[in-house]
Protein backbone atom coordinates (compact mmCIF):
# COMPACT_ATOMS: atom_id res chain seq x y z
CA UNK A 1 0.00 0.00 0.00
CA UNK A 2 1.35 3.42 -1.01
CA UNK A 3 1.84 6.29 1.46
CA UNK A 4 1.18 8.91 -1.22
CA UNK A 5 -1.75 11.32 -1.19
CA UNK A 6 -2.06 12.08 -4.92
CA UNK A 7 -1.89 9.48 -7.66
CA UNK A 8 -1.07 11.02 -11.01
CA UNK A 9 -0.96 9.24 -14.35
CA UNK A 10 1.20 10.38 -17.22
CA UNK A 11 -0.29 11.84 -20.38
CA UNK A 12 0.66 8.60 -22.12
CA UNK A 13 -1.69 6.75 -19.74
CA UNK A 14 -4.74 8.59 -21.08
CA UNK A 15 -7.24 5.91 -22.18
CA UNK A 16 -7.40 5.17 -25.90
CA UNK A 17 -10.81 3.49 -25.72
CA UNK A 18 -14.16 4.15 -24.10
CA UNK A 19 -15.76 1.14 -22.41
CA UNK A 20 -19.25 0.07 -23.45
CA UNK A 21 -21.04 -1.64 -20.56
CA UNK A 22 -23.69 -3.05 -22.93
CA UNK A 23 -21.11 -5.58 -24.14
CA UNK A 24 -20.96 -7.23 -20.71
CA UNK A 25 -24.33 -6.43 -19.16
CA UNK A 26 -26.30 -9.59 -18.36
CA UNK A 27 -29.54 -7.65 -18.94
CA UNK A 28 -30.65 -6.32 -22.31
CA UNK A 29 -32.07 -2.84 -22.62
CA UNK A 30 -35.70 -2.51 -23.75
CA UNK A 31 -36.16 -0.66 -27.07
CA UNK A 32 -36.23 3.12 -27.34
CA UNK A 33 -39.68 4.20 -28.57
CA UNK A 34 -40.90 6.97 -30.84
CA UNK A 35 -42.76 9.62 -28.79
CA UNK A 36 -45.76 9.62 -31.16
CA UNK A 37 -46.06 6.13 -32.66
CA UNK A 38 -44.77 4.32 -29.51
CA UNK A 39 -42.90 1.96 -31.85
CA UNK A 40 -39.11 1.40 -31.72
CA UNK A 41 -37.30 4.44 -33.09
CA UNK A 42 -35.50 4.36 -36.41
CA UNK A 43 -32.12 5.88 -37.23
CA UNK A 44 -33.97 8.40 -39.44
CA UNK A 45 -35.87 9.74 -36.43
CA UNK A 46 -32.73 10.00 -34.31
CA UNK A 47 -30.76 11.61 -37.16
CA UNK A 48 -32.89 14.74 -36.84
CA UNK A 49 -31.27 15.22 -33.44
CA UNK A 50 -27.89 13.46 -33.51
CA UNK A 51 -25.05 12.79 -35.98
CA UNK A 52 -24.81 9.21 -37.22
CA UNK A 53 -21.58 8.41 -35.34
CA UNK A 54 -23.32 9.07 -32.02
CA UNK A 55 -26.40 7.08 -33.09
CA UNK A 56 -24.14 4.12 -33.88
CA UNK A 57 -22.48 4.45 -30.48
CA UNK A 58 -25.91 4.59 -28.84
CA UNK A 59 -26.87 1.16 -30.17
CA UNK A 60 -23.42 -0.46 -30.23
CA UNK A 61 -22.61 -3.57 -28.23
CA UNK A 62 -18.88 -3.45 -28.98
CA UNK A 63 -16.90 -3.64 -25.75
CA UNK A 64 -14.42 -0.91 -26.63
CA UNK A 65 -14.81 2.09 -28.92
CA UNK A 66 -11.69 3.97 -29.96
CA UNK A 67 -11.39 7.58 -28.84
CA UNK A 68 -10.64 9.83 -31.84
CA UNK A 69 -7.21 11.39 -31.66
CA UNK A 70 -8.69 14.90 -31.89
CA UNK A 71 -10.72 14.18 -28.75
CA UNK A 72 -7.72 12.69 -26.93
CA UNK A 73 -5.70 15.80 -27.74
CA UNK A 74 -8.44 17.96 -26.21
CA UNK A 75 -8.62 15.64 -23.20
CA UNK A 76 -4.92 16.28 -22.59
CA UNK A 77 -5.76 19.80 -21.39
CA UNK A 78 -6.90 18.21 -18.12
CA UNK A 79 -6.68 14.43 -18.30
CA UNK A 80 -5.68 12.18 -16.72
CA UNK A 81 -7.33 13.73 -13.65
CA UNK A 82 -5.90 13.06 -10.18
CA UNK A 83 -6.91 10.37 -7.74
CA UNK A 84 -6.53 11.69 -4.20
CA UNK A 85 -6.48 9.89 -0.85
CA UNK A 86 -8.58 11.92 1.59
CA UNK A 87 -6.22 11.38 4.50
CA UNK A 88 -7.23 14.50 6.41
CA UNK A 89 -10.89 13.58 6.16
CA UNK A 90 -10.14 10.04 7.32
CA UNK A 91 -8.36 11.44 10.39
CA UNK A 92 -11.23 13.82 11.16
CA UNK A 93 -13.71 10.94 11.00
CA UNK A 94 -11.54 8.63 13.08
CA UNK A 95 -12.26 5.84 10.66
CA UNK A 96 -10.18 2.81 9.67
CA UNK A 97 -11.58 3.26 6.16
CA UNK A 98 -9.37 4.51 3.35
CA UNK A 99 -11.18 7.15 1.29
CA UNK A 100 -10.14 8.00 -2.27
CA UNK A 101 -11.71 10.43 -4.68
CA UNK A 102 -11.34 10.96 -8.40
CA UNK A 103 -11.28 14.72 -8.95
CA UNK A 104 -13.07 15.69 -12.17
CA UNK A 105 -13.23 19.35 -11.12
CA UNK A 106 -9.75 19.63 -12.60
CA UNK A 107 -11.25 20.13 -16.06
CA UNK A 108 -11.36 23.69 -17.50
CA UNK A 109 -15.16 23.75 -17.26
CA UNK A 110 -15.03 22.51 -13.68
CA UNK A 111 -16.68 19.10 -13.98
CA UNK A 112 -16.74 15.67 -15.62
CA UNK A 113 -19.12 16.97 -18.31
CA UNK A 114 -16.23 17.93 -20.60
CA UNK A 115 -15.54 14.23 -21.21
CA UNK A 116 -18.64 13.84 -23.38
CA UNK A 117 -18.97 17.49 -24.46
CA UNK A 118 -15.68 17.32 -26.36
CA UNK A 119 -16.65 14.01 -27.95
CA UNK A 120 -20.12 15.17 -28.99
CA UNK A 121 -18.80 18.45 -30.37
CA UNK A 122 -16.16 16.57 -32.37
CA UNK A 123 -18.64 14.14 -33.95
CA UNK A 124 -21.09 16.92 -34.76
CA UNK A 125 -18.37 19.03 -36.36
CA UNK A 126 -17.21 16.04 -38.41
CA UNK A 127 -20.80 15.59 -39.64
CA UNK A 128 -21.00 19.21 -40.78
CA UNK A 129 -23.16 20.50 -37.93
CA UNK A 130 -22.99 24.30 -37.57
CA UNK A 131 -24.95 24.78 -34.33
CA UNK A 132 -26.09 22.77 -31.31
CA UNK A 133 -28.90 23.14 -28.80
CA UNK A 134 -28.89 21.75 -25.28
CA UNK A 135 -30.32 22.00 -21.80
CA UNK A 136 -28.47 22.49 -18.54
CA UNK A 137 -29.48 22.28 -14.91
CA UNK A 138 -26.88 23.78 -12.59
CA UNK A 139 -24.79 24.81 -15.58
CA UNK A 140 -21.93 22.30 -15.52
CA UNK A 141 -23.10 20.65 -18.74
CA UNK A 142 -23.80 23.95 -20.44
CA UNK A 143 -20.36 25.23 -19.45
CA UNK A 144 -18.65 22.11 -20.76
CA UNK A 145 -20.50 22.11 -24.09
CA UNK A 146 -19.93 25.86 -24.48
CA UNK A 147 -16.20 25.26 -24.18
CA UNK A 148 -16.32 22.30 -26.56
CA UNK A 149 -18.28 24.26 -29.17
CA UNK A 150 -15.72 27.06 -28.92
CA UNK A 151 -12.95 24.51 -29.53
CA UNK A 152 -14.71 23.07 -32.59
CA UNK A 153 -16.10 26.38 -33.90
CA UNK A 154 -19.84 25.78 -33.53
CA UNK A 155 -22.67 27.94 -32.25
CA UNK A 156 -24.59 26.85 -29.15
CA UNK A 157 -27.98 27.65 -27.60
CA UNK A 158 -28.37 26.64 -23.95
CA UNK A 159 -31.75 26.34 -22.22
CA UNK A 160 -30.88 26.67 -18.54
CA UNK A 161 -33.40 25.66 -15.87
CA UNK A 162 -34.77 28.96 -14.55
CA UNK A 163 -34.16 28.31 -10.86
CA UNK A 164 -30.49 27.57 -11.58
CA UNK A 165 -30.27 30.48 -14.05
CA UNK A 166 -31.18 32.73 -11.12
CA UNK A 167 -29.24 30.86 -8.42
CA UNK A 168 -26.01 30.47 -10.40
CA UNK A 169 -25.42 33.55 -12.59
CA UNK A 170 -21.68 32.95 -12.80
CA UNK A 171 -22.17 29.71 -14.71
CA UNK A 172 -24.23 31.68 -17.21
CA UNK A 173 -21.43 34.24 -17.45
CA UNK A 174 -18.96 31.41 -18.11
CA UNK A 175 -21.12 29.96 -20.89
CA UNK A 176 -21.50 33.37 -22.50
CA UNK A 177 -17.75 33.93 -22.26
CA UNK A 178 -17.24 30.73 -24.28
CA UNK A 179 -19.69 32.15 -26.86
CA UNK A 180 -22.99 30.43 -26.04
CA UNK A 181 -26.43 32.01 -25.97
CA UNK A 182 -28.15 31.18 -22.67
CA UNK A 183 -31.91 31.33 -22.00
CA UNK A 184 -33.83 30.84 -18.74
CA UNK A 185 -36.16 27.86 -19.26
CA UNK A 186 -39.12 27.83 -19.64
CA UNK A 187 -38.94 30.55 -22.29
CA UNK A 188 -41.39 32.22 -24.67
CA UNK A 189 -39.17 31.14 -27.57
CA UNK A 190 -40.64 27.65 -27.96
CA UNK A 191 -44.06 26.07 -28.03
CA UNK A 192 -43.02 23.81 -25.14
CA UNK A 193 -41.91 26.77 -23.03
CA UNK A 194 -45.00 28.82 -23.77
CA UNK A 195 -47.26 25.93 -22.77
CA UNK A 196 -45.55 25.60 -19.39
CA UNK A 197 -45.69 29.36 -18.76
CA UNK A 198 -49.39 29.41 -19.62
CA UNK A 199 -49.97 26.85 -16.86
CA UNK A 200 -47.56 28.45 -14.37
CA UNK A 201 -46.05 31.86 -15.17
CA UNK A 202 -43.72 31.46 -12.18
CA UNK A 203 -42.52 27.96 -13.09
CA UNK A 204 -39.00 27.32 -11.71
CA UNK A 205 -38.37 25.04 -14.67
CA UNK A 206 -36.93 21.54 -14.71
CA UNK A 207 -34.48 19.53 -16.75
CA UNK A 208 -37.44 17.84 -18.44
CA UNK A 209 -38.78 21.21 -19.61
CA UNK A 210 -35.37 22.46 -20.72
CA UNK A 211 -34.83 19.26 -22.71
CA UNK A 212 -38.19 19.82 -24.42
CA UNK A 213 -37.18 23.31 -25.50
CA UNK A 214 -33.76 22.28 -26.79
CA UNK A 215 -35.19 19.27 -28.65
CA UNK A 216 -37.94 21.40 -30.21
CA UNK A 217 -35.48 23.99 -31.50
CA UNK A 218 -33.26 21.32 -33.06
CA UNK A 219 -36.14 19.26 -34.48
CA UNK A 220 -37.75 22.28 -36.16
CA UNK A 221 -34.52 23.77 -37.55
CA UNK A 222 -34.70 21.96 -40.91
CA UNK A 223 -31.41 20.29 -40.15
CA UNK A 224 -29.45 23.45 -39.36
CA UNK A 225 -29.10 22.53 -35.68
CA UNK A 226 -28.52 19.30 -33.78
CA UNK A 227 -29.30 18.47 -30.17
CA UNK A 228 -26.74 17.48 -27.55
CA UNK A 229 -27.59 15.77 -24.25
CA UNK A 230 -25.35 15.79 -21.19
CA UNK A 231 -26.53 12.59 -19.49
CA UNK A 232 -28.94 9.62 -19.64
CA UNK A 233 -28.11 8.21 -23.10
CA UNK A 234 -25.75 5.28 -23.68
CA UNK A 235 -23.22 7.23 -25.72
CA UNK A 236 -22.95 9.89 -23.02
CA UNK A 237 -22.15 7.35 -20.30
CA UNK A 238 -19.78 5.63 -22.74
CA UNK A 239 -17.67 8.79 -23.06
CA UNK A 240 -17.52 9.18 -19.29
CA UNK A 241 -15.84 5.81 -18.75
CA UNK A 242 -12.44 7.46 -19.10
CA UNK A 243 -12.98 8.30 -15.40
CA UNK A 244 -13.22 4.71 -14.23
CA UNK A 245 -10.54 3.43 -16.60
CA UNK A 246 -8.06 5.93 -15.15
CA UNK A 247 -9.21 5.18 -11.60
CA UNK A 248 -8.49 1.47 -12.06
CA UNK A 249 -4.87 2.26 -12.92
CA UNK A 250 -4.58 4.76 -10.08
CA UNK A 251 -6.00 2.39 -7.46
CA UNK A 252 -3.39 -0.09 -8.63
CA UNK A 253 -0.74 2.60 -8.03
CA UNK A 254 -2.15 3.00 -4.51
CA UNK A 255 -1.89 -0.74 -3.94
CA UNK A 256 -5.56 -1.07 -3.03
CA UNK A 257 -8.85 -2.02 -4.63
CA UNK A 258 -12.17 -0.39 -3.69
CA UNK A 259 -14.78 -2.23 -1.67
CA UNK A 260 -17.33 0.36 -2.77
CA UNK A 261 -17.46 2.88 -5.65
CA UNK A 262 -19.80 5.84 -5.18
CA UNK A 263 -21.21 8.54 -7.46
CA UNK A 264 -24.12 10.94 -7.39
CA UNK A 265 -26.92 10.40 -9.91
CA UNK A 266 -29.30 12.76 -11.68
CA UNK A 267 -29.25 11.35 -15.20
CA UNK A 268 -26.38 9.00 -14.35
CA UNK A 269 -23.38 10.05 -16.43
CA UNK A 270 -20.74 10.60 -13.76
CA UNK A 271 -21.82 7.51 -11.83
CA UNK A 272 -21.71 5.38 -14.96
CA UNK A 273 -18.37 6.92 -15.84
CA UNK A 274 -16.65 5.81 -12.66
CA UNK A 275 -18.69 2.68 -11.92
CA UNK A 276 -18.96 0.88 -15.25
CA UNK A 277 -15.27 -0.09 -15.60
CA UNK A 278 -15.45 -1.52 -12.06
CA UNK A 279 -18.66 -3.34 -12.98
CA UNK A 280 -16.76 -4.91 -15.88
CA UNK A 281 -14.20 -6.20 -13.37
CA UNK A 282 -17.04 -7.63 -11.28
CA UNK A 283 -18.66 -9.34 -14.26
CA UNK A 284 -15.55 -10.55 -16.09
CA UNK A 285 -12.85 -10.94 -13.46
CA UNK A 286 -14.65 -11.94 -10.29
CA UNK A 287 -14.27 -8.72 -8.29
CA UNK A 288 -17.02 -7.94 -5.77
CA UNK A 289 -17.01 -4.16 -5.53
CA UNK A 290 -20.28 -2.56 -4.46
CA UNK A 291 -21.48 0.19 -6.79
CA UNK A 292 -23.53 2.84 -4.98
CA UNK A 293 -25.59 5.53 -6.74
CA UNK A 294 -26.61 8.50 -4.57
CA UNK A 295 -29.59 10.72 -5.34
CA UNK A 296 -31.43 13.53 -3.52
CA UNK A 297 -34.56 12.78 -1.48
CA UNK A 298 -36.20 15.60 -3.48
CA UNK A 299 -35.85 13.68 -6.77
CA UNK A 300 -35.52 10.00 -5.80
CA UNK A 301 -35.92 8.31 -9.19
CA UNK A 302 -34.15 5.05 -8.36
CA UNK A 303 -35.17 4.63 -4.74
CA UNK A 304 -38.84 5.62 -5.04
CA UNK A 305 -39.64 5.86 -8.75
CA UNK A 306 -41.42 3.31 -10.94
CA UNK A 307 -39.56 1.20 -13.51
CA UNK A 308 -41.59 1.89 -16.62
CA UNK A 309 -41.57 3.42 -20.09
CA UNK A 310 -41.69 7.21 -19.93
CA UNK A 311 -40.85 10.28 -21.98
CA UNK A 312 -37.39 11.74 -21.51
CA UNK A 313 -38.82 15.26 -21.42
CA UNK A 314 -41.85 17.18 -20.18
CA UNK A 315 -43.42 18.11 -23.54
CA UNK A 316 -43.31 14.51 -24.83
CA UNK A 317 -41.03 15.30 -27.77
CA UNK A 318 -38.03 13.18 -26.77
CA UNK A 319 -37.96 9.40 -27.21
CA UNK A 320 -39.63 7.10 -24.68
CA UNK A 321 -37.29 4.88 -22.67
CA UNK A 322 -37.72 2.37 -19.88
CA UNK A 323 -36.31 3.86 -16.71
CA UNK A 324 -37.01 4.49 -13.07
CA UNK A 325 -39.17 7.59 -13.30
CA UNK A 326 -41.09 10.05 -11.17
CA UNK A 327 -43.21 10.95 -14.21
CA UNK A 328 -42.23 13.23 -17.08
CA UNK A 329 -44.43 16.05 -15.75
CA UNK A 330 -42.70 15.97 -12.36
CA UNK A 331 -41.38 19.38 -11.28
CA UNK A 332 -38.85 18.77 -8.51
CA UNK A 333 -38.36 21.14 -5.58
CA UNK A 334 -35.86 23.96 -6.16
CA UNK A 335 -32.91 22.28 -4.48
CA UNK A 336 -29.43 23.64 -5.10
CA UNK A 337 -28.19 20.44 -6.74
CA UNK A 338 -29.72 21.55 -10.03
CA UNK A 339 -27.99 18.83 -12.02
CA UNK A 340 -29.90 16.15 -10.09
CA UNK A 341 -33.39 17.61 -10.65
CA UNK A 342 -34.45 15.09 -13.30
CA UNK A 343 -37.49 12.84 -13.31
CA UNK A 344 -35.76 9.78 -14.76
CA UNK A 345 -32.42 8.02 -15.03
CA UNK A 346 -30.11 6.47 -17.62
CA UNK A 347 -31.78 3.30 -18.96
CA UNK A 348 -28.57 1.29 -18.58
CA UNK A 349 -28.28 2.23 -14.90
CA UNK A 350 -31.96 1.43 -14.38
CA UNK A 351 -31.65 -2.02 -15.94
CA UNK A 352 -28.58 -2.82 -13.85
CA UNK A 353 -30.26 -1.53 -10.70
CA UNK A 354 -33.36 -3.59 -11.43
CA UNK A 355 -31.09 -6.64 -11.80
CA UNK A 356 -29.44 -5.98 -8.43
CA UNK A 357 -26.01 -5.21 -9.87
CA UNK A 358 -25.85 -1.71 -8.41
CA UNK A 359 -27.25 -0.14 -5.24
CA UNK A 360 -28.92 3.21 -4.63
CA UNK A 361 -29.57 5.51 -1.69
CA UNK A 362 -31.26 8.91 -1.34
CA UNK A 363 -29.86 11.60 0.96
CA UNK A 364 -31.42 14.89 2.17
CA UNK A 365 -30.13 18.33 1.20
CA UNK A 366 -28.93 19.59 4.58
CA UNK A 367 -27.03 16.42 5.48
CA UNK A 368 -25.45 16.60 2.04
CA UNK A 369 -24.22 20.14 2.63
CA UNK A 370 -22.97 19.19 6.11
CA UNK A 371 -20.80 16.57 4.43
CA UNK A 372 -19.68 19.05 1.76
CA UNK A 373 -18.56 21.61 4.35
CA UNK A 374 -16.76 18.95 6.40
CA UNK A 375 -14.97 17.80 3.25
CA UNK A 376 -14.04 21.36 2.26
CA UNK A 377 -12.62 22.16 5.69
CA UNK A 378 -10.34 19.12 5.64
CA UNK A 379 -9.57 18.55 1.95
CA UNK A 380 -9.64 22.16 0.73
CA UNK A 381 -12.05 21.67 -2.18
CA UNK A 382 -15.57 23.12 -2.11
CA UNK A 383 -17.55 20.47 -4.00
CA UNK A 384 -20.43 21.04 -6.38
CA UNK A 385 -23.75 20.39 -4.59
CA UNK A 386 -24.35 17.43 -6.90
CA UNK A 387 -20.97 15.87 -6.07
CA UNK A 388 -21.61 16.46 -2.37
CA UNK A 389 -24.22 13.70 -2.47
CA UNK A 390 -21.42 11.21 -3.18
CA UNK A 391 -19.39 12.70 -0.33
CA UNK A 392 -22.32 12.24 2.05
CA UNK A 393 -22.54 8.56 1.16
CA UNK A 394 -18.76 8.09 1.34
CA UNK A 395 -18.67 9.61 4.83
CA UNK A 396 -21.57 7.39 5.90
CA UNK A 397 -19.67 4.35 4.63
CA UNK A 398 -16.56 5.47 6.53
CA UNK A 399 -18.54 6.00 9.74
CA UNK A 400 -20.08 2.56 9.37
CA UNK A 401 -16.58 1.10 9.00
CA UNK A 402 -15.60 2.85 12.25
CA UNK A 403 -18.68 1.51 14.01
CA UNK A 404 -17.98 -2.02 12.80
CA UNK A 405 -14.24 -1.72 13.43
CA UNK A 406 -13.26 -2.85 9.96
CA UNK A 407 -11.09 -1.49 7.20
CA UNK A 408 -12.97 -0.46 4.08
CA UNK A 409 -11.61 1.03 0.85
CA UNK A 410 -13.98 3.70 -0.47
CA UNK A 411 -13.73 5.41 -3.86
CA UNK A 412 -16.04 8.21 -4.91
CA UNK A 413 -16.23 10.52 -7.88
CA UNK A 414 -15.86 14.19 -7.01
CA UNK A 415 -17.51 15.15 -10.26
CA UNK A 416 -17.03 18.92 -10.03
CA UNK A 417 -16.06 21.89 -7.89
CA UNK A 418 -18.57 24.26 -6.34
CA UNK A 419 -16.80 27.55 -6.95
CA UNK A 420 -19.83 28.85 -8.85
CA UNK A 421 -22.29 27.44 -6.29
CA UNK A 422 -21.39 29.61 -3.32
CA UNK A 423 -24.89 31.07 -2.98
CA UNK A 424 -25.96 27.54 -2.03
CA UNK A 425 -23.26 27.41 0.62
CA UNK A 426 -24.29 30.86 1.83
CA UNK A 427 -27.84 29.57 2.26
CA UNK A 428 -26.57 26.55 4.20
CA UNK A 429 -24.16 28.56 6.34
CA UNK A 430 -26.95 30.91 7.40
CA UNK A 431 -29.59 28.26 8.06
CA UNK A 432 -31.76 28.95 5.03
CA UNK A 433 -31.46 25.53 3.42
CA UNK A 434 -34.45 23.19 3.68
CA UNK A 435 -34.87 19.46 3.29
CA UNK A 436 -37.41 18.13 0.82
CA UNK A 437 -39.07 14.74 1.06
CA UNK A 438 -41.20 13.79 -1.90
CA UNK A 439 -44.73 13.11 -0.56
CA UNK A 440 -46.13 9.62 -0.99
CA UNK A 441 -49.12 10.90 -2.97
CA UNK A 442 -46.73 12.16 -5.65
CA UNK A 443 -45.30 8.66 -5.96
CA UNK A 444 -48.73 7.04 -6.07
CA UNK A 445 -49.83 9.26 -8.96
CA UNK A 446 -46.89 8.44 -11.23
CA UNK A 447 -48.63 5.65 -13.17
CA UNK A 448 -51.45 8.00 -14.15
CA UNK A 449 -48.94 10.12 -16.08
CA UNK A 450 -47.10 7.38 -17.95
CA UNK A 451 -47.52 6.84 -21.71
CA UNK A 452 -49.35 3.78 -22.95
CA UNK A 453 -47.01 1.55 -24.95
CA UNK A 454 -47.86 -1.54 -27.04
CA UNK A 455 -48.44 -4.56 -24.82
CA UNK A 456 -45.77 -6.68 -26.51
CA UNK A 457 -43.17 -3.97 -25.82
CA UNK A 458 -44.24 -3.07 -22.29
CA UNK A 459 -44.28 -6.67 -21.11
Amino acid sequence: MSESTRYLLNESDLPRYWYNVLADSPVSLPPVLHPVTKEPVTPDFLSALFPMDLILQEVSTERYIEIPEEVREAYKLYRPTPLIRARRLEKALGTPAHIYYKYEGASPSGSHKSNTALAQAFYNKAAGTKALTTETGAGQWGSALSMACAFFDMELEVYMVKVSYNQKPYRRFLMETFGAKVFASPTNLTQAGRAILAQDPDSPGSLGIAISEAVEVAATSNGTKKYSLGSVLNHVLLHQTVIGEEALKQMDMAGEYPDVVIGCVGGGSNFGGIAYPFLRENLRNGQRTRLLAVEPTAAPSLTRGIYAFDFGDTAQMAPIVKMYTLGHSFIPPSIHAGGLRYHGMAPSICALYDAGLIEAVAVPQRATFEAAVLFARHEGIVPAPESAHAIRAAIDEALLARQQGEKRVILFNLSGHGNFDLTAYDAFNHGRLEDYQLPEEAIQSIRERLPQVPEQIGA
